[in-house]
């Protein structure tokens, strides 16, 4: 689901998916109700997006959002910052903006990106290489980075 308001997107939210084992990974974000569906928006973004799953695209080039703190903005922005196919840890996101003591803030920033994937917070992992939490669950974390590195093109949920 995309939302926003005048072409800047605010949210890109996962659907609600039961995996194999039961649990369920995504619907992290809901409409609102004063929320109107427009199929015809966003088609900028939709196109850049499909352009990105073809492997055709590297960086997006969109009017973005988010609302969040000044830290998360922050945060945010140091996640657009990571190159494409690149991972870096949380530690490195605190240093990088320069609150090396808030690798535990920058971990929660990090899980409230209202604009996965061009905000890339999946190209975030933990300091000993391992997947950690994404709100689309790991297994699309894994199908994301795997697609930046150009090894799968599927994903079965």
């Amino acid at each position: 689901m995309l939302a926003g308001d005048d072409d800047a997107v605010s949210h890109i939210s996962f659907p609600k998916r039961k995996l194999t084992n039961g649990s369920t990974v995504g619907g992290k974000f809901s409409p609102l109700p004063d929320w109107k569906e427009d199929d015809t928006a966003f088609r900028h973004t939709k196109k850049q997006l499909d352009q990105y799953f073809s492997c055709q695209r590297t960086e997006f080039d969109l009017s973005l959002k988010p609302a969040g703190t000044d830290f998360q903005q922050q945060v945010w922005q140091a996640l657009i910052d990571i190159p494409y196919g690149e991972t870096v840890s949380y530690r490195f996101i605190a240093e990088y903006i320069d609150r090396p003591k808030a690798v535990r803030a920058v971990g929660n920033a990090n899980g409230r990106n209202p604009i996965p994937i061009v905000i890339p917070c999946h190209r975030v992992i933990g300091k000993d290489g391992s997947l950690t939490g994404f709100g689309g669950g790991l297994p699309v974390k894994s199908f994301l980075l795997d697609l930046e590195n150009h090894t799968q093109l599927s994903l079965a949920l």
